[in-house]
């Protein structure tokens, strides 16, 4: 059961950054225009909050207090994300709906929707391993009570 509590907001992700590679500058400006239609209408229906595209250089920082720096994500990878796009929508269909309606699916780009949640799913546990452990220690304390 999911029981993530999403703020109505949903990302697209666009992962495939060299998706023009092959086309004539007559068919890049036809993909770019459809692109630009694409998103004014989102625009105009209040359903694109924001979005940017992400430059193809940055690092990957991980380890324990981010001892490892790697160059990448690598722009020419499949999987690199290119830019982002926020939606405000009623729920997870309707943002799957307008990514499929992207036309540069049609290029092999890839478009992953995800839901923005209201809050980290880890504090979500904290709390919730905290509430239990309060109601535990209550019950000890009840039952304590009631045995003297």
């Amino acid at each position: 059961m999911n029981t993530e509590a999403t703020t109505g907001e949903y990302m697209l992700l666009f992962r495939g950054t060299q998706w023009d590679k092959g086309l004539s500058p007559q068919e890049l400006q036809q993909a770019m225009d459809k692109v630009a239609a694409w998103a004014e209408g989102l625009q105009g229906q209040g359903k694109a909050k924001g979005g940017q595209p992400l430059g193809a250089q940055g690092r990957i920082v991980s380890g324990k207090n981010g001892g490892f720096v790697a160059e990448g994500p690598f722009a020419e990878s499949k999987e690199a994300i290119g830019g982002y796009l926020m939606l405000r929508v009623d729920n997870l269909k309707e943002a799957v709906e307008i990514a499929r309606s992207n036309p540069m699916l049609e290029y092999g780009v890839t478009i992953e929707v995800r839901p923005v949640l209201a809050e980290c799913p880890v504090f979500q546990r904290v709390k919730n391993r905290a509430g239990l452990a309060h109601r535990a220690g209550r019950a000890d304390q009840l039952l304590s009570e009631a045995v003297a």
